[in-house]
Parts: C-alpha cells; sequence; structure tokens
C-alpha cells in the first residue's frame, strides 16, 4: 500500500492552499492508497476522520506535524497537544504513554547546506554533527524522502537515517495540490485504521518511495 504520511490542509495548516476535501481527492487520483493528514500542531478528531474516509471511499488517517526545540516531527497515536510536546524528551515520554510513532521530518533542515555540500569534507561534517544530534534519539524513523526536498537534500536525510540505523518515511509534505502524490510510504501489509499504521511503522515494515 502506498500511503503519504504528510500532508497539510487549509485552514488547519494556515500556510497550506488547499481544503481537506481537495487534498484527499488528489491523493485519490494520483493512485494513493491512503493519505495521513498531519497538520502543524493541530489534531483531527477521529469523528472528522472517520467521516471524511466515509465521504471520500478512501482511507484517511490522522497524525500531526510538531515543532519541538529540536526541529519537525511527525507523531501518529496522540490526538491531542499538551503543553511541554516542544520538549523532545517530554514528547518522547508522552507517545510511548500511548504506543506511538515519532518520525524525523525533513532532516535536512537547517543541517544541510547546500552552497556547502560540494566539498566532501564540510559534507561529512554535516552529516557527523547531524548524526550526533540527540534530537533523533527520541524518533523512531526519518522522513528520507520529502516532496518538497531537493535530491540532494533528500539524500542527506537518507545517509542521516543510514548512519543512524533508522527506517526511512516518505511524504509529500504537500501545501498545493500540484505537490500531491510527490513521495509516500510503501507498507508490505495491508493498513486499515492508524491502529495497522502505527504498529507497521513500529516493525519496520515500510520504505520511502519517490513519485513520478
Amino acid at each position: 500500500m502506498l500511503i503519504d504520511l504528510h500532508t497539510h490542509s487549509y485552514p488547519q495548516s494556515d500556510d497550506s492552499f488547499m481544503s481537506v476535501d481537495e487534498l484527499v481527492e488528489a491523493a485519490k487520483a494520483r493512485g494513493l492508497d491512503g493519505v495521513c493528514l498531519t497538520e502543524h500542531d493541530a489534531f483531527w478528531s477521529e469523528e472528522e476522520i472517520r467521516t471524511l474516509s466515509r465521504r471520500h471511499g478512501f482511507l484517511v488517517l490522522g497524525g500531526t506535524e510538531l515543532n519541538t526545540d529540536g526541529g519537525h516531527v511527525l507523531v501518529f497515536g496522540l490526538d491531542r497537544y499538551e503543553f511541554g510536546m516542544h520538549k523532545p524528551a517530554v514528547l518522547r515520554a508522552r507517545v510511548d504513554q500511548v504506543n506511538g510513532v515519532i518520525i524525523g521530518a525533513h532532516p535536512y533542515r537547517r543541517r544541510f547546506l547546500p552552497e556547502a555540500a560540494g566539498d566532501p569534507e564540510a559534507r561529512r561534517g554535516m552529516l557527523d554533527r547531524a548524526a550526533g544530534d540527540q534530537f533523533f534519539c527520541v524518533c523512531d524513523a526519518v522522513e528520507g524522502v520529502n516532496g518538497r526536498g531537493k535530491p540532494a537534500e533528500n539524500l542527506f536525510s537518507q545517509d542521516l537515517a543510514s548512519r543512524l540505523s533508522l527506517h526511512v518515511s516518505g511524504g509529500s509534505d504537500a501545501h498545493r495540490l500540484e505537490q500531491m502524490g510527490s513521495a509516500a510510504t510503501r507498507f508490505q501489509s495491508k493498513i486499515s485504521n492508524l491502529e495497522d499504521l502505527i504498529q507497521e511503522l513500529r516493525m519496520g515494515r515500510f520504505e520511502a518511495v519517490a513519485l513520478p
């Protein structure tokens, strides 16, 4: 199954330019099997998610993209924001309480400098510093294919994941309709609900996919 784990709709994410219904229909049109709504520091309720799934006849799952002191993370398993979640350790403890999952989103940001990456030694230095960042200790996986990331940025994320021995996910990070379907995560097993998604993510039975 191909599921986009990283999307944003307006007005839940105020920097998005598409409604949730447009988002879901675009995911269907691009040939995906499901889509996760990961608004910025916001959550869709279970009832809203079920209503969207029924209305579109399509698998819609809920998550969130949280801004922490160490970087952005995609979180699955929580249903509301609680004070202190901007602290990675606090967030990790809360996610563990609900057996959820944390994925480091676009890990190249603020860690990869394209103007210096042409120098192999400089790139190794960036990778060394990123691999030593304690932020990634709270992550179960990292986003290795971000639909809005450039090839060199995504390659850096994949190399970082290899250094950290973490699996890589894929997502479009779409804020506009034309960005939908650019990247996704392929799962080996059928995903029917959020519990299935979390289980497969925790087991590492998935891979990032860049789509044409």
